[in-house]
Parts: structure tokens; sequence; C-alpha cells
């Protein structure tokens, strides 16, 4: 089933926890040097900051990496004992901190905390002539965390979104030359939709409620196995969202089938840890952006030909029924590049998925369009399981 829930937010303007934005996305990486250039060449990011030795930073080695207002921070140790490292070589490259742009970090955590959360920080002020920025953590499932963040002087999100500063300690990229090449042949990703967060069995209604009374969230959709799942796999999701709907997390875990379910592979590779599985990066233009995106080389998963055999046929009846125009979008460059469409009372949505951005199979990116549709695809399940159940038996985790 699929369901609305029409519970009233926790949120308001006097609360605390009231979240501004996504503020960014931290990864602990391997070689973040080696990552930025991943993403600059593979997905059209922009390598705006960097805090490493260079800038008296001799712990670690940070690189900003941005495009539209998505901020993607990726963090690798330079010594021995360094979380990022022990991390990075525990779970592989990942997310570790989905952070939050708030009024006021100090007190949207004391308030986390209060509301039932654990501390992964306290609060860290860091400031300098220019301004100050304060970050405070709250450990949510697995590995990752949320941390608040406010802004002040140079350093406030206004100023963060045109190019300034991300805090004390920062300097600005100059010379790098896939920089000019992506602002002359962008890629077109314009913020982050959601994140997916995987969770053991067992563990979904726990997170959800965590979700509810540590930080104010409620719950946007359900999907249980009938949704998700073949013959062979199936998954059950709960997506939260923020009051604003600003930021939301939808949480899977693994449900009963004759063979391993993704959810199961991701943890199996991920030290049996929950933990980010995927980022939804939007687009306002699903086919330019994965036209792009493939002539750079990005893995898609493939969607076979008998998708298309029905998929229009449901969407437009779907468009149809509750008054909205039918896709506009060419069909043939569609099934051309490999795009799942679907559709509810709202709109239609376009997405397709990579394939593991590295060797592990764990964590991935869904480049997704909203045609007024604010679900999640929910009739391109049974499609997208079935290309996934092929790259799990290629990699013999079926």
């Amino acid at each position: 089933m699929t369901s609305l829930s029409s519970a009233p937010s926790l949120q308001t303007s006097t609360d605390p926890l009231q979240l501004i934005d996504v503020d960014h996305v931290r990864f602990f990486v391997g070689n973040a040097k080696q990552a930025a250039y991943y993403y600059a060449s593979a997905f059209g990011f922009e390598v705006a900051q960097i805090a490493d030795l260079t800038t008296g930073n001799r712990e670690s080695a940070m690189y900003l990496l941005t495009q539209g207002n998505i901020r993607l921070l990726l963090e690798t140790s330079l010594t021995k004992d360094g979380q990022a490292g022990r991390e990075a070589s525990m779970f592989g490259d990942g997310v570790k901190d989905i952070a939050m742009t708030v009024f006021d970090a100090e007190k949207a955590w004391k308030q986390a905390i209060k509301n039932g959360g654990t501390s992964a920080y306290e609060p860290r002020v860091y400031s300098d002539a220019s301004g100050t920025v304060t970050m405070a953590g709250i450990q949510t499932y697995g590995r990752a965390i949320h941390s608040f963040v406010s802004r002040t002087g140079a350093y406030a999100l206004p100023a963060l979104k045109q190019g300034g500063l991300f805090m004390p300690g920062f300097k600005l990229v100059e010379g790098f030359a896939l920089n000019d090449f992506n602002r002359k042949n962008p890629c077109g990703l314009k913020y982050v939709d959601h994140a997916v967060g995987n969770v053991e069995l067992g563990k979904m209604n726990y997170w959800v409620k965590w979700y509810e009374e540590v930080l104010g969230f409620a719950m946007f959709k359900h999907f249980d196995d009938k949704d998700i799942g073949t013959e062979y796999s199936a998954l059950m999701s709960k997506v939260m969202a923020s009051g604003n709907h600003l930021i939301k997390m939808p949480i899977n875990e693994p449900a009963d089938g004759k063979k391993k379910s993704q959810i199961q592979e991701y943890l199996d590779w991920h030290n049996n840890s929950p933990g980010v599985q995927h980022l939804a990066l939007r687009t306002d233009d699903e086919l330019a952006s994965i036209t792009e995106l493939r002539r750079r080389g990005v893995d898609f998963l493939s969607i076979p030909d008998t998708y298309y055999e029905a998929v229009w046929k449901r969407v437009d009846a779907m468009l149809t029924q509750h008054g909205h125009s039918i896709v506009k979008e060419d069909h043939q460059r569609v099934k051309d590049l490999g795009i799942l469409v679907d559709a509810d009372d709202e709109g239609y949505l376009l997405q397709l998925f990579t394939k593991p951005l590295q060797d592990r199979p764990t964590l991935f990116f869904e480049i997704i369009c909203r045609r007024g549709s604010q679900s999640f695809g929910k009739g391109n399940f049974k499609a997208l399981f079935e290309s996934l159940e092929i790259e799990q038996e290629r990699r013999g985790n079926l």
C-alpha cells in the first residue's frame, strides 16, 4: 500500500529544529583528491573549495563540490588514526553526514537531545573576522549522522550559495580545468531531492519513530513488499519528511523473498551496518541531464525494452484520469536513454539510477525530474528491481 500521512508537523516558526536547507552532504572517502576529480568529471560538479595541508589542516583534506544548490563535502584522513580513514576502510567511500542548515545549531542540537537523540559531537564554533559557522551533530542509523549548521556574516547561507567560503579554513580553488569545462557543459543537477537509508530487518519502524520524535518529521508515504518486490526479492520503505517537506528521508528495510534483496546486499557489503543507500539529485530536464551524464560515461542501470511496451499506456491513463497533460518529453528519446517514467494524481516524474559509485555495491545516485508528482516512482519498482537483480546476479550476490 501507499499512503499520505495527515499527521500535523511538530515544527513551527519558533521551533529550534525548523530546517532551512540541506547545508551539505559529507562523504568519507579513501582519497578525496581523486574522488573530487571523479565527481567533477562524471557528474559535472565544480571543485569549488579546499581545506588541506596548504590551508593549515593537518588532520584531513576536504574538497567542497558544488552544482546548483547541491554541496558535497569529500573528506579523507591525512593521519593513520583519522576517523574518515578508518570508516573508509570499514565501509568504503560513502555518506557520513547529511547536514541541515538551521537558525541556531546549538539550540537545535539541545532540542534533539532533549527529544531523545544521541549526540554525535557537541557544538563547535568556527569563526574569524568574516563570520561564524556553528555545527553540532546527532547520531542516526548506523554510521550516519545529521549535523545542524548555523551561519553568520560572510559564511551565511545566501553568501555560500553565491560562491562564498564554506567556513573558516577553506580557500577557493582556482585554475582547475574541469570547472571551466563543466560550466560550458552543464549536467543540470539542482539540489538534493531525497536521501535514502537502508536499515536492518525489523528496524524500519524504530527509525520512523526516531525521526518523528527526535526531529519532528512526519511520515510522507509508505510502501510495503507488495509495492516493492519481484518473484525473488522485496523491501519495505517509509518516507519521512520535515515539517516543510524540505528534507525527505526514505527508510528501507529488507523483506522476505526467495533470494537476497538489494537492501541485504547493501548491508552485507557495508560491514553489516545501516547507512545511506542513495542520494536523489533533482534536475529540471531529465533528458538533457541523462544525455550529458551518459556522454561523460556514467554507468546507469539497464532497463529492459519490455518496460516501454506498457509504460506509456499506464502513465498516460493515470495523468488523463486526474486531469493532467500527458508526458511532454519525446517518448523515443526517453526509451533510448533508458529513463523510467511514473505518474500519480499530482503529475508525473522521470528517474534513472546509477550503478554503485564504487567497487562495493553500496552507494549510488538517482537522477530525478518532477513534473508535479511528489512520489517516488511506485510504478517503476518492479522494473527497477528486475534490473537490480540482474546486476546482483552478475556480482554473485543474489
